[in-house]
């Protein structure tokens, strides 16, 4: 890695959270024009959630592939190549006629966030010092947490005066900043070493994280008997238990899975998939029950979830810095807990439910989901040795997104199960009420896995690039 001291963090930073911002809000962004694009598309909702599932199915592909990048191409290269690719996704979704074309668009765009996401992660953990790293992954907990929470309220507002193409031409101006940012001062942060390129590897990559998200998404559609969701899951499974032992042998592995020896960090990893579970299941299916179940307009949808955007913003910022105070555990299981309130609240929600009462369960799930996020992800990641953060972070983004998917197609599957083929209000609020049974199963995990798992204390990793620490004793890798 080059010297940092001469580098400007300030604007670095600035292209990349601001290319991070859009490529989140891309997650969440269409959630609340979904029903009325399956009316006017003419398409199912298990059909139209592919506008979500395709994007979060790309970026799961791709991100495996983040620490091969950045060993080939310089951060710059990779920034220039991301932020473009964005906008011209976000020109074909714009200009985009159909639902086949809207669908291509966004899968290029899945491709620029498969790019980026890690980056952010990678080049924070590259130039700033160890005791600045919680306030960094907050900054950057602010844009990821944030940008998903908030797309629904700035769509809302969107669709109120305009179609839903102006979702992908407000992002034009934004990325065209970043881009410009990013020509203008970004520098390499990490080491060029141009390593063998495993083709198997990136098959069974691709397949195996493939074959789960696609298997688990064709389950609200055929059904989880069916040979169609039987199969992918199938092969999505043997294709990423054949990845994982391909990357235990071959000399220069692609994503380095020894990562999950470090205890800390497989815990850290796994508490962020359930968080990210329960942010992209109640996203998805807020919007749906405000407009389908209490017959809210767009628009004022938008205004209603506002709040609970807001909410996530600052906790997002003050998370990262309570990690640095007090350690993992406390904010961690705190933030669960309070997730677990706000999901209850949503359970019990139904067709005539008054509106101050949503919006409260949404802010209190938007206080206690982002303020485990951060310190999570800085508990997982700072638990490795330098040598192995940049898989640790495109491992930790691979499974953040792909259970983003998971949890996207499992919500769909229960609010089509709890609807049964009744579109009236209150068939959509009982499958609303299954759906969110998810999100507080989720909520309960997440307090016990933290409450069992996560130390108070946390040792410093071992700065030999060829040690690990697991569970605070180092351990040499073969």
């Amino acid at each position: 890695m080059k010297e940092t001291k001469d580098i400007k963090r300030f604007p670095i930073m600035i292209g990349l959270l601001l290319g991070g911002f859009i490529a989140m809000f891309s997650e969440t962004a269409l959630n609340i024009a979904l029903s009325s694009l399956a009316k006017q598309m003419n398409v199912q909702m298990g059909t139209i959630q592919w506008l979500v599932i395709g994007y979060l199915l790309v970026v799961g592909i791709l991100l495996p592939l983040s620490g091969l990048l950045t060993r080939w191409f310089t951060t710059r290269q990779l920034m220039i190549f991301a932020l473009s690719d964005f906008i011209v996704g976000a020109v074909i979704a714009g200009l985009a006629p159909s639902f086949a074309l809207l669908l291509v668009g966004r899968m290029i765009q899945g491709i620029a966030t498969g790019i980026i996401l890690p980056l952010m992660y990678l080049v924070a953990l590259s130039i700033y010092p160890m005791d600045k790293r919680g306030a960094a992954m907050g900054i950057i907990s602010l844009v990821i947490m944030f940008a998903p929470a908030i797309g629904p309220t700035l769509s809302g507002l969107i669709l109120g005066a305009l179609s839903w193409h102006y979702i992908f031409w407000v992002m034009i101006p934004i990325l065209a900043i970043a881009l410009l940012l990013t020509i203008m001062y970004t520098r390499n942060v990490s080491e060029i070493t141009r390593p063998h390129v495993d083709t198997l590897s990136i098959l069974t990559s691709t397949l195996g994280f493939g074959g789960v998200v696609i298997g688990v998404s064709l389950a609200s559609e055929t059904g989880w008997e069916s040979w169609q969701v039987l199969l992918s899951l199938l092969i999505g499974i043997v294709s990423l238990a054949l990845f994982c032992r391909r990357q235990l042998t071959i000399p220069e592995p692609i994503l380095n899975v020894r990562a999950f020896g470090v205890r800390s960090f497989s815990v850290g990893t796994g508490l962020v998939m359930i968080d990210f579970m329960v942010i992209m299941s109640s996203m998805f299916l807020l919007p749906t029950y405000w407009q389908d179940g209490l017959m809210v307009p767009v628009a004022l949808t938008g205004i209603l979830m506002l709040p609970g955007g807001i909410i996530n913003a600052l906790v997002s910022t003050l998370a990262g810095r309570l990690f640095d105070r007090f350690g993992g555990r406390r904010p961690v299981i705190g933030g669960f807990c309070l997730a677990t309130v706000g999901a209850l609240l949503l359970v019990f929600t139904n067709a005539h439910s008054a509106y101050w009462y949503v919006v409260v369960a949404h802010i209190i799930l938007m206080i206690g989901a982002p303020l485990a996020m951060s310190p999570s992800q800085a508990f997982g990641l700072g638990a490795l040795p330098p040598k192995m953060a940049a898989d640790g972070s495109s491992i930790m983004n691979t499974l953040q997104q792909v259970c983003g998917a998971i949890a996207t197609a499992l919500s769909t599957s229960l609010l089509s199960s709890g609807e049964a083929g009744n579109h009236s209000r209150t068939a959509v609020a009982t499958g609303a009420h299954m759906g969110f049974m998810l999100t507080l199963g989720l909520s309960i995990v997440g307090v016990i896995v933290a409450t069992l798992f996560i130390r108070q204390e946390q040792q410093v990793p071992n700065e030999n690039a060829n040690e690990t620490v697991v569970d605070g004793e180092s351990q040499t890798e073969n």
